[in-house]
């Protein structure tokens, strides 16, 4: 593949990585606000049931449904960041590529 189809192609490749941080970034925000949401009803209830706040917390972070939804959480804010780190070495291939694309034709006007 030459240089120039490299970077058409690291360039779509980029675009849809984009496109895709757009969807990982609402499902991570998604699943964030589902896992506070239920977390903080569950510290109200377990306030309402006498615990005192600072042991509720450990105890409503420990019940099954509050750790899988943080469990999911934390599994979409990776996937999340994983395709940042994709854009950023996309970015950087298209610039080294584009770099290598100068010095050669600055070599064939010598």
């Amino acid at each position: 593949m030459d240089l120039q189809n490299e970077i058409a192609y690291k360039s779509k490749l980029l675009y849809e990585s984009v496109k895709e941080l757009k969807k990982t970034g609402s499902e991570y925000a998604k699943a964030y606000t589902e896992y506070r949401v239920a977390l903080a009803k569950e510290l109200v209830k377990l306030k309402d049931e006498g615990y005192a706040i600072t042991l509720a917390g450990d105890i409503a972070r420990g019940k099954p449904e509050i750790a899988k939804l943080k469990f999911e959480e934390i599994s979409k804010e990776a996937v999340y960041k994983a395709n940042q780190e994709t854009i950023n070495v996309l970015k950087l291939q298209i610039k080294i590529i584009e770099n290598q694309l100068g010095r050669e034709w600055s070599s064939n006007e010598e």
